[in-house]
């Protein structure tokens, strides 16, 4: 797949520039998203990222377009995740609603820098040592035990870690416990102190990396190409922020989505390590030689990842709906 860096550039600009717009349109002024604006530029996104998908196909094939959307519905499906990790945040910081838009935004932007710098530093590794599919691998296999051990009980294990940041925060920075508008620092008695709001946004920054370590391995593990590693990184983060006021009173009702995301996680993890077999380099395993495995299609992986996703999302529907009609 050739990329161009005049393609590179206009989609770094095309991506800025929605950023941009979403904030000049949506989050310069604080309010409460309703439900129909939170919806409608949602949808847009999505549209968006989808039509980005044919463009691939138009440009470089359709083998490329199944790379792309099999890695942007991955990094959506995480992202989806990720917002009960931001709903703990805000709740634990008291953040009012109209001012939680700036802190996503501001959040979201940090994730894309994270994310970019986290693909480079793939890409390079990938092209220099093949056997570094090998580790990828073996992480994402332990990462969905650890979502799976950590499963239902996302909101302790945030609140500990939002606790240290805090606790890290005020040994270095003056703070308040009090908001100044959507001020991200203040003035008190004359002197410049840091706002809850600062806070929020340090903890979802600290979010931000943990779920990069996580998420560029798992699309490494569907396309080896940078451009869509970025593009649907950048796609799927685009309408996050929406999307969390859209579905944030819904997220306690996808019970089983971690399990989902955990073998989700674990099957790429597989195909990883078999496609580290395939291109084995490393002298003590069959002697340096390539290894006879099958290799996961992408076809394949698009249909288990959807069906994963699916299974989840019905389940746990079910299950809320019986335990509501219990609580009755």
């Amino acid at each position: 797949m050739q990329v161009t860096a005049l393609v590179w550039v206009i989609t770094a600009v095309v991506i800025l520039g929605l950023f941009v717009f979403d904030f000049f349109a949506h989050v310069r002024t604080p309010h409460d998203p309703s439900f129909k604006e939170s919806g409608f530029w949602s949808a847009v996104y999505i549209s968006i990222a989808l039509l980005f998908g044919l463009f691939v196909a138009w440009q470089w094939g359709g083998v490329y377009a199944g790379e792309y959307y099999a890695g942007f519905v991955t990094e959506k499906a995480l992202s989806v995740d990720n917002l009960f990790i931001f709903l703990i945040i805000m709740t634990t910081f008291a953040v009012p609603r109209i001012y939680q838009q700036k802190v996503l935004l501001i959040g979201i932007v940090l994730a894309l820098v994270m994310r970019g710098a986290f693909i480079a530093v793939g890409a390079a590794a990938i092209n220099a040592f093949s056997w570094v599919f090998y580790l990828f691998g073996a992480f994402l296999i332990y990462t969905a035990v650890n979502l799976l051990r950590e499963s239902g009980h996302e909101a302790e294990h945030e609140e500990k870690r939002d606790s240290r940041i805090v606790v890290l925060a005020k040994r270095f920075l003056p703070t308040t416990d009090h908001y100044d508008g959507d001020k991200l620092i203040t003035k008190i008695d004359g002197k410049r102190v840091v706002t809850p709001l600062l806070l929020a946004l340090l903890a979802i920054g600290f979010a931000d990396l943990l779920f990069a370590l996580d998420s560029i391995p798992a699309i490494y593990g569907l396309t080896q190409e940078p451009y869509l590693v970025f593009t649907a990184n950048a796609f799927a983060l685009m309408g996050l922020r929406q999307l969390y006021f859209l579905i944030g009173g819904l997220l306690d009702r996808l019970v089983y989505l971690s399990y989902g995301l955990s073998a989700i996680l674990a099957f790429i993890g597989v195909k990883l390590v078999l496609h580290a077999l395939h291109e084995n380099t490393l002298p003590f395993i069959n002697g340096g030689e390539h290894v006879s495995v099958p290799e996961i299609s992408t076809a394949l992986s698009l249909s288990v990842i959807i069906g994963i996703l699916t299974i989840a999302t019905v389940a746990s529907l079910i299950r809320t709906r019986n335990r509501d009609k219990a609580e009755q």
